[in-house]
């Protein structure tokens, strides 16, 4: 075969390869950075409010407390991650400094801390315990309440360079953090004063010593409050929201906008819900846990619903968590492990319209990375399963990567000669599906040719469509 006519096969083979690679869809609208997309892949995290309220039964202290107050008697963090861990948790947020201003660390900025503290004859340092029991196990963040009811500068300018200064200080001597957590809260101080925060150093400050860590607030600009304290998303949940204008605290939009989101909206900040494990934040005595059913409603309310689920577990006066706590997140792990441990949809043949190399096929395997993506704003896509199979949960996640679309999702049932559908109610199974959506049926269903219909503001990227039976 002559030399030219080898380079010309070479040519065209290298073409048809060229041709058969698959063919990334365009991003559309804001997308998440990949701190961002990895700190909603983690699901559920752990919170831990510990400080002098621990001891006190208050919820919010006065700041005047004795720092004798705190004295756990066997303070234990590495517990704290065993027990997030066997949760299948993977971070946990310290209340390193609560609104009552008392720090966790031996501060150089306060004289209300663990220094002056009788644990461990005041040398005792619990950020440095908390971090590095975290390290190599679980994510370490910390909250830092900016409200602090006993620093006699609150109120003033002067007050801002010193929660900057504290900043700086955890922030470059405690390992990597994921997560910093703000509130607005911004009630008076010392002197009666209430404080104007500087919220853009604040968080410059964050991002310059901890660029991979995301900070928390009403307006983000990592990751937003949900606008309540129950753990629940809004049934309709955008991880786009629109912030010009507003901060945290009295300035931070309207609930609704928080539990919701903005359809179009200009910054990609998710949703972050947010509750306790027990009625209070802080561990008290005459308090229990809720219950695993309690549990599971607020996990399909948030991680359900295209939010991450930060659940407050708090240490007691030992400074461990509770057997009791413990024993419910450890059932609270097996239900979901139960649940969700068998999709159902496995084994199906998938079929529809798509665009080269992303094919229906995609949304059945567990690589995140591979999606199916659809032709047009409106598309279907067939599940044929191998035979009859009852579910009663369906779980849909959209490749957020390429950015949040899809605006609804119906479901059609094909017995074989002809379509008619099944929804809930009048309504689609679903509007909004984001990072993750699961669905629960009013009551299973025993089909084998399931046919999904997505509308979305571009073609719908789908990485995952499963099926599950919540009472098997």
């Amino acid at each position: 075969m002559r030399t030219s006519h080898i380079a010309t096969l070479s040519v065209i083979f290298t073409l048809l390869a060229a041709s058969c690679e698959p063919l990334a869809p365009e991003p559309y609208g804001p997308v998440p950075t990949e701190a961002q997309l990895a700190w909603q892949r983690m699901e559920i995290n752990m919170f831990c409010h510990f400080g002098p309220n621990t001891f006190s039964g208050a919820e919010w202290g006065t700041g005047d407390e004795s720092e004798a107050l705190f004295n756990p008697t066997a303070l234990d963090c590495r517990q704290w991650v065993d027990v997030a861990e066997q949760a299948g948790m993977k971070g946990i947020i310290l209340t390193a400094k609560h609104h009552d201003g008392f720090c966790l660390w031996p501060s150089a900025y306060s004289s209300h801390t663990v220094t002056q503290s009788p644990w461990n004859e005041g040398h005792g340092d619990v950020l440095r315990e908390f971090t590095d029991a975290c390290r190599g196990r679980v994510k370490a963040g910390l909250y830092l309440s900016p409200w602090d009811r006993h620093d006699s500068t609150y109120g003033t300018p002067q007050y801002n360079d010193r929660f900057v200064a504290t900043l700086e200080e955890v922030l470059s001597s405690y390992h990597d953090i994921y997560e910093q957590w703000f509130d607005g809260a911004n009630g008076e101080g010392p002197n009666g004063k209430r404080q104007k925060y500087d919220w853009q150093r604040f968080n410059a400050t964050v991002a310059r010593l901890q660029p991979n860590a995301l900070v928390f607030s009403d307006v983000g600009p990592g990751c937003r409050w949900v606008g309540n304290e129950e753990g629940r998303a809004g049934e309709t949940c955008w991880s786009t929201i629109d912030v010009e204008g507003c901060e945290p605290g009295t300035g931070n939009p309207p609930s609704d906008l928080l539990t919701h989101g903005k359809q179009g909206g200009k910054s990609w900040i998710p949703a972050e819900a947010d509750v306790s494990i027990r009625p209070g934040w802080f561990w008290h005595a005459d308090e229990l846990p809720k219950t695993v059913d309690e549990l599971m409603e607020i996990y399909y309310n948030s991680v359900g619903r295209n939010a991450l689920l930060l659940l407050n577990v708090p240490p007691d006066t030992t400074g461990r968590i509770s057997a009791e706590d413990s024993a419910v997140l450890v059932a609270f792990r097996a239900e979901r492990d139960r649940i969700f441990s068998k999709d159902l949809a496995q084994g199906a043949k998938a079929s529809a319209w798509h665009r080269p190399g992303h094919r229906a096929k995609n949304v059945l395997d567990t690589a995140y990375h591979t999606y199916w993506a659809a032709t047009g704003k409106k598309a279907e896509l067939t599940l044929e399963l191998d035979s009859v199979t009852e579910f009663d949960i369906i779980v849909i996640q959209e490749y957020i990567p390429l950015g949040q679309r899809v605006t609804s999702v119906g479901l059609l049932l094909d017995p074989g000669d002809g379509l008619y559908s099944y929804t809930l109610g009048d309504s689609p199974l679903c509007t909004t599906v984001g990072y993750k959506r699961i669905i629960r049926l009013s009551h299973p269903i025993r089909w084998r040719k399931l046919v999904f219909q997505f509308e979305g503001m571009a073609p719908p990227v789908i990485n995952r469509i499963a099926l599950y039976n919540s009472d098997k």
